[in-house]
């Protein structure tokens, strides 16, 4: 258009001066329109309850139609990049939506992936259209203020694989032979295997008679978290952290009884808790300096399995630590 333009004015011929007020018309009309198509268009973004960083979660957003008439057409979503922050956006790639009926909502599945635990409370997204004849890209940045916290990373670390494998392998071993101990004679249920029947008990009373046991208690494994990190020492902390919940929600998925501590933190799973208790705290916990007056503290349980994180793994020995790790 711009060359168009230059000849017209260089050479002062009325057809090219007729086909660049043409174009320059598109023009104007095309941003008009793409600027109408934009405008009234509300964006809501459903994330899952639980949602941890660096890993991909199934979400839904919404693009609602404000006015009542008029669609809009060829509609993309795309994440961005916060100016200030710098923080990535947990949008990967766009979403396209062909048309958005006036008055509807339209819906569609998405991946989001959050760069980091903490606290998240705003996403930024651009809405763009090239719509009606794609000359220019048309774009509005939504901003979505809602707080969203996020666990930290569960992907599995070569260090925590081994340290979870020590820990099941100490756990067996001390429940190594039959651990049951006879508890009971009682009715059959729909849930119990049939290897569990006791067909002297069965015929004495005529309905199906089972053999129910007991075992012995489950050793409990205690974390504990020290906070107290030197300076420089942030990158050993976040380490830990992802650590601390890698080894909580695997012994969490396995069933075994887990008490996790931290300083002025305190939680039993599951009697006084689950795991996404430990999860929200291990999102929000920030390290405390390394004098701080917090001192080691002893495990409640002298039977457990304990594993210790800190900078300084022999104080916590000296208090009963076995596995203290650094």
């Amino acid at each position: 258009m711009g060359l168009t333009g230059a000849g017209a004015f260089l050479s002062a011929n009325n057809l090219l001066f007729l086909i660049f007020s043409a174009m320059l018309a598109l023009l104007l009309v095309s941003g008009f329109l793409s600027r109408l198509v934009l405008s009234g268009l509300e964006l809501e973004l459903l994330l899952p309850e639980h949602v941890s960083a660096r890993m991909p979660s199934p979400a839904r957003v919404k693009i609602r139609n404000l006015k009542r008439l008029t669609p809009s057409f060829s509609i993309e979503l795309a994440g961005r990049r916060d100016p200030i922050t710098a923080t990535p956006s947990i949008l990967k790639g766009p979403v396209y939506f062909p048309l958005v009926p006036g008055g509807a909502v339209i819906e569609a599945g998405i991946h989001v992936t959050f760069p980091r635990r903490g606290r998240h409370r705003e996403n930024l997204f651009v809405i763009s259209t090239r719509f009606p004849f794609g000359f220019l890209r048309k774009t509005t940045t939504v901003s979505l203020r809602r707080e969203t916290i996020v666990y930290p990373s569960l992907e599995a670390q070569p260090d925590a694989e081994v340290l979870l494998a020590d820990i099941a392998g100490e756990i067996e071993t001390n429940f190594r032979g039959t651990g049951l101990d006879f508890y009971r004679i009682r009715p059959y249920e729909t849930t119990d295997s049939a290897r569990m029947v006791d067909w002297k008990s069965t015929a004495h009373t005529g309905n199906l008679q089972v053999r129910e046991f007991s075992r012995e208690r489950q050793r409990t494994v205690e974390i504990y978290l020290d906070r107290r990190v030197p300076p420089g020492g942030n990158d050993w902390f976040e380490g830990a952290v992802e650590r601390c919940a890698f080894l909580a929600w695997q012994l969490s998925d396995r069933d075994i009884d887990l008490w996790f501590r931290s300083q002025r933190f305190s939680c039993a799973i599951p009697e006084g808790g689950e795991v996404y208790d430990v999860l929200r705290y291990l999102a929000l916990v920030e390290p405390v300096g390394y004098f701080a007056d917090q001192p080691p503290e002893p495990p409640f349980d002298p039977s457990s399995v304990r594993i210790v994180f800190s900078v300084q793994p022999g104080e916590f020995a000296s208090e009963g630590w076995i596995a203290a790790q650094g």
